[in-house]
């Protein structure tokens, strides 16, 4: 498990991180999101070591992490970070040596990588001469070509096509249930909500949520239900502890403040007639993130 403890970070006279504190579990998708300048590069990049902390620390099992701990992570920036004049195989080879991955491994891991990417037809393009998918999907093999133990991914879906998402998503997810940690950060949400076992949401520099999503979804939302029964609801209205959001005749959504509450309404609603379904309406990430940044 890695764990970020404490942290603080000054650019001159502006703190730009306070007290920043996450875990991020073996073989665990964490999702981090916050909008921009909300302090998630500046906190990758203390954990990857590229950035110091004034204060606080980046602990895996509990150890400081070193330079040497760091070489066995994998680091996926948000800007473009590949040498644009090399060839995509020859510069995935070359970084996995880099890493102390032995050739025949490198060229091995690097070839399996350009496969399951869709990049086996471009392995000898420059990458300059990539589109920028492509580029894209090239900068993921990078940070996966030595077998990271760890990974720490920014903005990773960027300009992906919906099948290359889907193809990023399920590399990803085969990295994580063979017990690597993951930690990625985009502001596609709703791709977020389907990978992402853990979120960390930060606003202004400060850890506003952390936790399993589902966690997070029952602790920062209302308890929203929905109604649906063979016979008209706008009784629901003059229910105590009930706040209608949407109505059409035999069905609603509504809040309740408690589940009491909601089951009050589902005793009443069969007393009434039969019940189609009725059920809680879980909130969006969208809706989470908006409720805590606040």
């Amino acid at each position: 498990m890695l764990e970020v403890a404490a942290i603080n970070k000054h650019y001159g006279a502006r703190q730009v991180l306070t007290d920043v504190n996450f875990t991020i579990g073996d073989g665990r998708m964490t999702g981090f999101v916050g909008a921009n300048g909300s302090g998630k590069t500046t906190t990758m990049r203390i954990i990857l070591g590229v950035l110091a902390a004034d204060s606080g620390q980046v602990l895996l099992d509990g150890i400081p992490l070193t330079a040497e701990v760091r070489r066995r992570f994998g680091y996926m920036p948000e800007e473009r970070g590949l040498y644009p004049k090399m060839r995509v195989q020859e510069q995935l080879v070359y970084l996995a040596r880099l890493h102390g991955v032995p050739p025949k491994a490198a060229a091995d891991n690097a070839d399996a990588l350009l496969e399951r990417l869709g990049l086996t037809e471009r392995a000898r393009d420059l990458v300059e001469s990539l589109s920028l998918g492509n580029q894209q999907r090239a900068q993921i093999a990078a940070a996966l070509v030595h077998d990271p133990e760890f990974l720490v991914l920014d903005e990773p879906f960027s300009g992906l096509d919906p099948i290359a998402v889907e193809t990023v998503l399920g590399v990803l997810r085969d990295y994580a249930a063979g017990g690597a940690p993951v930690l990625f950060s985009s502001h596609q949400l709703d791709l977020v909500e389907r990978l992402c076992d853990d979120l960390v949401i930060i606003a202004d520099g400060s850890i506003r949520a952390a936790g399993p999503s589902q966690l997070l979804r029952d602790e920062h939302s209302t308890p929203r239900f929905e109604l649906h029964a063979n016979s008209d609801v706008g009784w629901l209205r003059q229910v105590s502890g009930v706040n209608v959001l949407e109505f059409d005749g035999s069905w609603a959504q509504f809040e309740a403040e408690s589940e009491s509450v909601s089951q009050a309404v589902l005793r009443e609603a069969l007393e009434r007639g039969s019940v189609t379904s009725f059920g809680r309406d879980r909130p969006s990430l969208a809706t989470i993130f908006k409720e805590v940044i606040q």
